[in-house]
């Protein structure tokens, strides 16, 4: 891992603060980190509840914490697994990079182009009034959206590339909308580990 901790400043005009941090590992340990979390991670494919009907989330996921930090989101409810060795490391990273602790990651597992993540806002009372969210990307390329709720034409993209980082902090859950679309373009596959600290 490199210590390379210079961001691209911030990625919104106004009404959050994003930053870009890109090559904060090297592509080898990044390419090490991918492999390694892929066969070690005990991943579910689970059910969300859309519009009052249940769908499969077009990825896997996995849920990791401090005992007790469980998370719910559209219907679902995870139980925290016990920090890994690895992911005990890497969170102490995005701490260093965040300037405040985590107790919690989302690991979702994008097996392909047409795996994805709908538009959404982490606004969920347990994370607090404004989460700081910090989100480690590892394997393919994929383009990142970001929209504001009010202003629907305030589109903006970041190609996020493995070992890079992204931090979303302030105002930035009120405001924006963000999403992991789906991709004709042949891709492999794609971790995303979001660290977060619940209440």
């Amino acid at each position: 891992m490199t210590n390379l901790f210079t961001d691209t400043g911030n990625l919104l005009p106004y009404d959050g603060d994003v930053r870009y941090f890109p090559a904060v590992f090297s592509p080898e340990a990044s390419e090490k980190l991918l492999q390694q979390l892929i066969a070690a991670t005990p991943w579910r494919h689970e059910a969300i509840r859309i519009f009052g009907r249940e769908v499969l989330q077009p990825r896997l996921t996995a849920w990791y914490g401090d005992a007790g930090k469980a998370y719910s989101y559209s219907g679902i409810t995870m139980q925290p697994l016990p920090w890994t060795d690895t992911l005990a490391e890497l969170k102490q990273k995005a701490e260093a990079l965040a300037g405040q602790g985590f107790n919690s990651a989302l690991l979702n597992l994008y097996r392909d182009g047409q795996d994805s993540m709908g538009w959404h806002r982490d606004n969920e009372p347990e994370l607090g009034p404004n989460p700081v969210i910090t989100s480690l990307s590892f394997g393919a390329v994929r383009s990142f959206k970001l929209k504001h709720h009010r202003d629907k034409k305030k589109v903006y993209t970041i190609d996020l590339e493995p070992g890079s980082i992204l931090l979303m902090q302030g105002l930035t859950q009120h405001h924006w909308l963000h999403a992991l679309p789906k991709t004709a373009l042949p891709k492999t596959a794609r971790i995303n580990i979001t660290f977060r600290s619940l209440l």
